[in-house]
Parts: structure tokens; sequence; C-alpha cells
């Protein structure tokens, strides 16, 4: 075997075996993806390729909203990365840490390889609306209650009553706390 074929031969296994989900993406449709990626959501590796990463959020709104951001982000560095709550095949709800990289940086999503890690354990997932999540999210980055606000378009007293449905759903005492649970750092 030539060293062409044997490169070729690793780069397949590591996309196959690897010990995270990956996908290659098409205009955010499913191209490829690894037997990890389809446990991570509950499919069988047969049904995802060609279908809409839609289809693993909880809301089509929250595809549309992070797609504007990352589409953003991804014109400026070709890259992407956040943790977001995503939904398993059976409507179940869990935390995911998700990097992705543009193969076409001037259209970002016309072609994307991405990685996925289920990130539940460390992580609690409790009922919450597509706007708490919003919130928990720009929160486990470490914004402020006022930055919050601006990258919502809330008034900042919106932002802080959200905050607190947060730490009263996640029984935390105050901020540092609520942000320690929603990363899932010990306190």
């Amino acid at each position: 075997m030539n060293k062409d074929a044997m490169d070729v031969e690793a780069a397949v296994l590591a996309f196959t075996h690897a010990p995270i989900g990956l996908a290659v993406t098409r205009d955010r449709v499913i191209e490829r993806c690894n037997a990890r990626f389809c446990e991570t959501f509950g499919y069988a590796e047969c049904e995802l390729p060609r279908r809409s990463l839609a289809l693993l959020y909880p809301s089509h709104e929250e595809f549309l909203r992070i797609g504007e951001i990352g589409m953003r982000r991804m014109r400026a560095t070709g890259r992407y990365a956040d943790e977001r709550i995503m939904q398993r095949r059976d409507g179940s709800l869990f935390w995911c840490r998700v990097r992705g990289q543009s193969l076409t940086p001037e259209t970002p999503f016309e072609r994307a390889v991405w990685s996925f890690a289920d990130i539940s354990e460390s992580r609690p997932v409790v009922d919450l609306t597509a706007r708490e999540r919003q919130v928990a999210a720009l929160l486990a980055e470490g914004r402020t209650s006022k930055e919050i606000a601006r990258a919502l378009d809330l008034s900042p007293r919106t932002a802080e009553a959200h905050r607190a449905k947060l730490q009263a759903k996640l029984g935390a005492r105050n901020t540092a706390e609520l942000v320690a649970r929603l990363t899932g750092l010990p306190m």
C-alpha cells in the first residue's frame, strides 16, 4: 500500500471511529456522519445523511438563531464553537459542545466539518423555555445581564428576570453558583 492510500485509510478510520460525534455538512444538511454522532442523537447511521441539522435542535427558531450567530462568527474566523442544548430523536434535551470548521470560508455553511460532544453528565438539563436557554448559554459564556440584554435585544430588567428564573429552576443561591451549575463546574 502506498503512502497516499495509507493516509486516506487513516483519515477514514479516524473519522469513522472518532470518540466524538463528527459530521460533514453542506448548507447545514448532513452529508456524512460517524457512528458516535448518530449514537449521541439516537439515530441509526443510515437515517441522518441528507437530513437538515434542524432536526437536532429543540426548535426551528433556535436552529435559525444559532445559524445566524454561527454565520457571523464563521465569516470572521472560519470557525465556530459553543455549548448549547440539543435534542435527541426521542425528544429528550441535552447539553452539547459544538465545534465547527468551514471548508469554504467565503460561504461558511456551504461545506463544513462539525464535532458534537454530549456534555450532559457534567451539566444539568432542566425544563427551560427557548429564551431561558438563550440566557443560560450567554451566562455560561460569562456574559453579564447587561451584555445579555444587548445580545438578545431585551431590557436589562427582563434579562435579570430570566436570570432569576434560571437561579430558581437550578436551585442556585447567586449568579456565581448559577454559572457553575450551567457550566458543570464543581462548587
